[in-house]
């Protein structure tokens, strides 16, 4: 195999200790490794980058491990040529014999021949960026599970907010629990604390309210209800961090929330996750694939099958999740289309995975080219149907319902005020001997398509099952007397 750097070398990191193996090809063509251990402290580190600038490396490949790659990757940042991270799952070696020490001699091999891409890593300040809004992102997940918790304690206490109100924790709640947790426990006096909607709803209010909070369910509460009002603190004061962090990015936080469905905190999640620059990715397809929001592939001796979604950045793809849930309710969007038309055939979850892909791709774009996203609306599916085909499909399930097709004289369009002939829907119903309804028979509108209003009536007053239709038949004459009947013309029918 062809060799594309020399020397090159492999890190093998741990919490405690990084072993090093240099790779260079001697004077005969055949490679020797140079190993050695160091510490991950900073002396250690310094010790190491000391080590690869006597070998004169040219590539440094460490293998991610957790979160213990960081303190041996950054120091290291700008020193070499070329500083790889790579997958620690793309550099397996043959199980049977690992070693830390056969361990950095693999990876500076498949380096070495280029077997293995590097990772993304961020610049440093979309890496600061990104510790904050993930950690305001735990915190705001560690929020909902106290709300949680607080449901479960009234729950136990036998008081039933969430039976009248939508939620536990609205203004109306927070004063109903601190006053449980003060002592107050008539039912009728907790209930006007209700504010806004509830007020009307008092004699409900009693009825929920009456249960048997005690002394220990207070203790709960008071706890919950501190720990949350500490988690706000939190999230508002890690929200003006990050927004003063965002200043030198506003432009792409606008053009990002443009997009439906995503609001400023999302926007600033997505940055701090792919950063600006989208140079990094080659095309919206590698974004999509390094995020894990597009499909993988299985396919053995020529038989695909079905391998979900791709492994990707988790926080990213949780968030394109959440706001591919939300825009899926906004009716006029193309992505409330597209969620719509992929829900009802393979369910909610692969139409929310589909959506948060196109967000995806329309992320790169607008950040590649710095042009604000234009939705393209909700009916953007009907204005690129085919009108043959869409005509030829609802013929289709008119003849399942129990109709036939439309009836098109030789020798004259539909429409032709020239043709003399009578144009309309001939139901199969007619042709089983029974005097037919005029009321379920319908012009047909210009162009050979049934006006949609009288199809969806026709079809609905002459619902059947698939696959049964009226049978028998009339006599030619007596078939062409009810055209020209239904058409207001003489009959000329003769026996």
């Amino acid at each position: 195999m062809k060799q594309l750097r020399d020397p090159v070398a492999g890190l093998d990191v741990h919490r405690d200790n990084v072993v090093a193996a240099v790779r260079a090809l001697a004077d005969d063509g055949e490679a020797s490794y140079v190993k050695r251990t160091f510490a991950t402290t900073r002396r250690g580190v310094a010790a190491l980058t000391a080590f690869l600038k006597e070998a004169e490396v040219v590539r440094v490949a460490i293998e991610a491990t957790g979160v213990y790659w960081k303190p041996v990757y950054y120091p290291m940042e700008g020193l070499f040529p070329e500083l790889w991270l790579c997958n620690a799952q793309h550099v397996k070696n043959v199980p049977g014999r690992k070693t830390d020490l056969a361990d950095a001699e693999w990876l500076a091999d498949v380096a070495a021949h280029g077997m293995v891409r590097p990772s993304f890593v961020p610049p440093p300040e979309i890496r600061e960026l990104r510790e904050l809004t993930r950690y305001r992102k735990t915190q705001i997940t560690e929020r909902g599970r106290e709300i949680q918790r607080l449901e479960k304690v009234l729950q136990d206490a036998g008081i039933k907010i969430t039976s009248v109100a939508s939620h536990v924790w609205t203004l109306s709640g927070r004063r109903i629990v601190e006053a449980l947790i003060a002592g107050e426990r008539d039912p009728a006096k907790l209930a006007e604390l209700a504010l806004g909607r509830l007020r009307p709803r008092q004699g409900e209010l009693i009825e929920a309210l009456s249960g048997h909070f005690g002394s220990h369910h207070a203790v709960v509460c008071r706890q919950v209800i501190g720990h949350i009002d500490f988690l706000d603190a939190s999230i508002e004061a890690l929200g003006k961090e990050i927004g003063e962090r965002m200043l030198p990015f506003e432009s792409a936080v606008v053009l990002i929330s443009a997009i439906p469905g995503i609001q400023e905190a999302a926007a600033q999640s997505i940055i701090g996750e792919i950063g600006v620059d989208m140079s990094r990715f080659p095309t919206a397809g590698h974004l999509c694939a390094w995020a894990g929001v597009a499909p993988a592939s299985y396919e053995s001796a020529g038989k695909k099958r079905p391998a979900g979604t791709r492994q990707g950045g988790r926080h990213l793809r949780k968030t394109l999740i959440e706001c591919s849930r939300s825009v899926s309710r906004m009716r006029s969007t193309y992505f409330h289309a597209l969620y719509g038309r992929i829900a009802k055939r393979r369910g909610s979850n692969k139409a929310a995975m589909a959506v948060a892909h196109s967000m995806l791709v329309a992320i790169w774009w607008t950040l590649t080219t710095g042009v604000v996203y234009e939705d393209p609306g909700a009916d953007y599916y009907q204005r690129h149907i085919d009108p043959e085909r869409e005509a030829k499909r609802l013929l289709s399930q008119i003849e399942a319902l129990g109709f036939g097709r439309t009836h098109h004289p030789e020798g004259s369009r539909v429409g032709d005020p020239r043709s003399t002939k009578p144009q309309h829907c001939t139901s199969k119903a007619t042709l089983s001997g029974r005097e037919p309804n005029e009321s379920r028979l319908r012009p047909v509108a210009s162009g050979g398509i049934p006006a949609q209003n009288d199809l969806g009536r026709s079809l609905e007053s002459q619902r059947r099952p698939r696959g049964r239709r009226a049978g028998g038949r009339l006599r030619r004459c007596e078939r062409r007397s009810w055209q020209q009947k239904t058409a207001g013309g003489p009959s000329s029918c003769r026996r």
